[in-house]
């Protein structure tokens, strides 16, 4: 038997889906952590000096700021990757980001600090952007490679249910807080634990990703796919088209991923005339992830009968719909009714969208080309579909009322489907 049906033979897929997800769920939940806390306590901790709506909009901006600091920290780890190996990699990565996240717990308020305070802020968002960065492991590609020819579109689902299940888990830590604790406990020291449980999770993930990337079996695996990094500058060359398709096939979900995790908890507070709740409005969306799994339960069912293109394009097609058919004249006086249907509405549609998102960015490029591909177009998707997304979505409806953030969803959908109706090549390629 050969080296390469050896590591075929002795690695199952099931092995790679339970890393991957345990990997992405640490990464969400650092993230979505400092989502809810851009809206629940920054604007009071950190930008005291200006009302809660501009200290929200400031908060959003350095939320942003992880997004732009990702494709430094891939070129960054790269070069440790090339160095000192793909663990020595992980190991540093998810150091980076679990300290910057745990950091952000002790960092001092405005009153103490001043501006050094958001400074430091911005220092620690930026930190987080470079350790999930540096924290690919090429293992969501190998379990899309590895899995089953008719099981492919189930498989590439897997790893994005790290994604709701961190929301549930950060939103459910932040509304038990806030209703077991009085508002300036909350804000004195409350806030700050959820940014510790982080470093924790970060560690269990570590161990669990390390089990599998460093064992001979997983390294030859990865070396038989040829997922090591390629020449940049001939990844550039002949992969340019590629990486803006690719960076434009999953907009449509990206877009929509903050728009409903991230953006209600700052309509319900400073948009909405009517009484909710943060931990009301926590518990809906909790609801809302619940439903996001089952979307994504259902989208891996049927992109393996009509392929993950076709699927990634049915969803683009429903948030478009749901954009202008439902959200805009539904929303268009911001009831509370409306608001509640949009969340469910849009994590359902997100977890249908979303959990094939991951294979069309794989599956755009080469054998040769798909780790350091999926590295650079997964950094530009997340940048241009969500980076400024809260801002955005904000933006529009304290500026139109909220009912036009449909048209900014409109806009993904767009994009999706211009960039799937241009590349025919995004099913998976075998080699």
């Amino acid at each position: 038997m050969t080296a390469k049906a050896e590591a075929h033979a002795s690695v199952a897929p099931g092995e790679i889906a339970i890393g991957v997800v345990i990997g992405r769920l640490s990464e969400m939940f650092d993230f979505f952590v400092f989502g809810i806390a851009s809206v629940l306590v920054f604007p009071s901790v950190f930008f005291p000096f200006v009302d809660a709506k501009t200290g929200t909009f400031y908060s959003f901006a350095i939320f942003s700021l992880a997004f732009i600091a990702r494709p430094f920290g891939s070129a960054l780890f790269r070069l440790v990757h090339e160095r000192y190996g793909r663990g020595s990699k992980l190991t540093i990565a998810l150091f980076v980001l679990g300290t910057s996240t745990a950091g952000i717990a002790f960092l001092p308020s405005y009153a103490v600090l001043g501006e050094w305070a958001i400074v430091l802020l911005a220092l620690m968002r930026m930190a987080q952007g470079v350790g999930i960065a540096g924290s690919w492991d090429g293992l969501p590609s190998l379990l899309a490679l590895n899995a089953p020819e008719n099981r492919r579109g189930w498989y590439a689902m897997l790893p994005q249910l790290g994604g709701p299940i961190g929301f549930f888990i950060a939103a459910g830590l932040f509304a038990f807080l806030v209703s077991s604790l009085t508002p300036a406990d909350f804000i004195d020291w409350g806030w700050r634990y959820p940014f510790c449980v982080a470093f924790a999770i970060n560690v269990v993930a570590l161990f669990a990703r390390l089990r599998l990337v460093v064992t001979p079996e997983f390294t030859a695996l990865l070396q038989t796919r040829e997922l090591e990094p390629s020449p940049t500058v001939e990844l550039l060359r002949t992969q340019r088209v590629g990486i803006v398709l690719g960076a434009f096939a999953p907009l449509a979900s990206f877009a929509l991923f903050h728009v409903v995790t991230v953006f209600p908890l700052s309509w319900v507070t400073l948009l909405t005339s009517e009484k909710v709740s943060v931990v009301e409005c926590l518990s809906v969306q909790m609801f809302g992830a619940l439903l996001c799994i089952v979307g994504m339960l259902l989208s891996g069912q049927i992109a393996d009968r009509i392929g993950r293109r076709a699927t990634l394009a049915i969803g683009a097609g429903l948030i478009a719909l749901f954009s202008l058919v439902g959200l805009l004249p539904m929303f268009l006086h911001g009831s509370l009714i409306g608001a509640l249907l949009f969340v469910l509405g849009g994590f359902v549609l997100l977890g249908f969208t979303h959990a094939q998102a991951a294979g069309a960015i794989n599956s755009t490029f080469p054998s040769r080309y798909r780790y350091s591909g999926a590295i650079i177009t997964s950094d530009l998707a997340w940048l241009v579909g969500a980076a400024f997304a809260p801002l955005a979505a904000l933006f529009i409806a304290s500026r139109f009322g909220v009912g036009y953030v449909g048209l900014y969803l409109l806009s993904g959908a767009v994009g999706t489907l211009m960039a799937l109706g241009i590349n025919r090549s995004l099913e998976m390629r075998d080699d």
